[in-house]
């Protein structure tokens, strides 16, 4: 991996002349050992949200990162959740809300409690529920994905506290939320029962990585995610391969012709009227790339431009699933009828329903051999992109860089966050930063789960620099600091 290292973000002297950043740095790290006990402690806590798996256990993680929060001052701290569509409970989120001072902006601070489960127990060194520290890591479920960015939201927030004291004017809001590994089912459901108590001026989404142990990043893109089923049929019913083939070809063999209509020879997506950018600022070189995706000796890589373009800022198409017999079940016969389940994922700017629409007209025009096809659409998610010269960004880029001493990267998502689109719907006038504590050896979902504690320890001073950024004004624009 690579990236330029030169151009730090600056911010005007008014914002950082008066920021007591050693004093900040020297808080964080003189509770840090305190932070990452806490941190163990939460992780023995397996808070799963799927229903296969003990709810009462999700309950007591919320109770415990309430308690969190209370002692480091936040009076006005609450457990709460809404129905799910079927009824059931979602997942227990905690609210707690510091009132911003008057002109001050205020910032609602995102993490999760809940985690994966744990899979198979044989491929972990150590218990995922036993926090244990292995050479300035720190292994277990959820030491990295999310709870360490609960960790990172409260301790920072403490610094600041006890730094700035009174001085201290900006509203924090935490929102940790409950079920985020099961897919936040009533994600949007509590944003619109709880709009006013989660409004905030900036919401900062801790549930992202750093480009690489060393370097931090502000993930500013994510793709947006379209899929559907698209059928072929030839004729009215299956007949003898023998008698009929020749003159005739079958639904898989023109599946597979339409299938490979979707790219063109370099293997980039072939629908027109998608968007697709490039992307410059970091790389991905390809001997790591193959090596993390675990590409297999002479398999060329498809697409063209950057490798962390084709991953974040084009569009990315995958056939997930087809209905065909199985080989074992295989007969000779022409079959009439074959799907298949496609997955677009789309760079960042792209209208979903365009999207759709495009791959809809793709499909008809693409009949092979006149056969009938059909699109059958699915699911759509938006797409994310940060305004990289908005205030908060600018912020977010310079604590960054101040805390870890070399300049921030901006990097994408090759993936979907779908809540974030949630939040810029709900909340369209707040500036959303994506940061995160995990690095590319943090294997979260996976066995042995770590988190880096050196970086997870300036991630928090990063944290509480940005705070202390926008308390001393760096949102001047759309928020006034009082008297300036």
């Amino acid at each position: 991996m690579t990236h330029n290292d030169q151009g730090a973000t600056a911010l005007p002297a008014k914002v950082t002349d008066n920021l007591p950043l050693d004093e900040l740095r020297h808080s964080v790290a003189e509770n840090f050992s305190s932070t990452v006990a806490e941190l163990t402690k939460l992780v023995a806590i397996p808070g799963i949200a799927w229903d296969a798996f003990d709810a009462t256990h999700l309950d007591t993680s919320a109770r415990a990162v309430a308690a969190l929060i209370r002692a480091a001052g936040v009076e006005d701290v609450q457990i709460l959740r809404v129905a799910k569509d079927d009824g059931g409970p979602g997942g227990p989120a905690v609210v707690a809300r510091k009132a911003a001072a008057p002109g001050f902006p205020t910032v609602v601070l995102y993490a999760h409690h809940d985690v994966q489960p744990p899979g198979d127990a044989q491929l972990w060194d150590s218990d995922p529920f036993v926090a244990q520290e292995r050479a300035g890591r720190l292994y277990g479920r959820g030491a990295a994905d999310d709870k360490a960015g609960i960790m990172a939201h409260i301790a920072a927030f403490s610094a600041v506290e006890k730094v700035l004291g009174a001085d201290f004017g900006v509203g924090v809001t935490f929102f940790i939320e409950g079920e985020e590994e099961a897919g936040s089912p009533t994600f949007r459901t509590f944003l619109e029962k709880y709009r006013a108590l989660l409004a905030g001026d900036v919401i900062v989404v801790a549930d992202s990585a750093n480009w690489q142990v060393g370097i931090p990043a502000l993930t500013t893109s994510l793709r947006g995610l379209v899929d559907g089923v698209v059928e072929v049929s030839v004729t009215s019913h299956a007949v003898h391969s023998g008698m009929f083939g020749g003159p005739l070809l079958d639904a898989p063999t023109l599946l597979a012709r339409l299938i490979a209509t979707f790219h063109d020879e370099q293997g980039s997506v072939a629908i027109e009227g998608l968007v697709r950018n490039e992307h410059s600022d970091v790389d991905y070189d390809e001997a790591t790339f193959r090596a993390d995706a675990g590409v297999l000796d002479g398999v060329q890589l498809a697409g063209r431009g950057t490798i962390t373009s084709r991953l974040w800022t084009q569009p990315a198409l995958s056939v997930i699933g087809m209905d065909v017999p199985s080989v074992e079940m295989s007969s000779n016969t022409l079959l009439p009828t074959a799907r298949a389940k496609i997955s677009l994922r789309l760079a960042p700017g792209q209208d979903p329903a365009a999207a759709m629409a495009a791959v809809a007209e793709h499909v008809q025009s693409n009949a092979p051999f006149g056969a009938k096809v059909s699109f059958v659409p699915g699911e759509a998610g938006q797409s994310f992109a940060t305004d990289t010269q908005a205030p908060a960004a600018q912020a977010a880029l310079w604590a960054l860089g101040e805390s870890w001493g070399v300049r921030a990267v901006e990097t994408g998502i090759g993936g979907s966050i779908p809540f974030i689109a949630d939040l810029k719907e709900i909340y369209p006038g707040a500036q959303i930063l994506v940061t995160g504590v995990e690095d590319p050896d943090s294997r979260a979902h996976s066995a042995n789960e770590s988190l880096h504690l050196g970086d997870f320890e300036k991630a928090i001073v990063a944290q509480a620099y940005l705070l202390g950024a926008i308390n001393n004004g760096a949102l001047a624009e759309h928020n006034p600091r009082p008297g300036s």
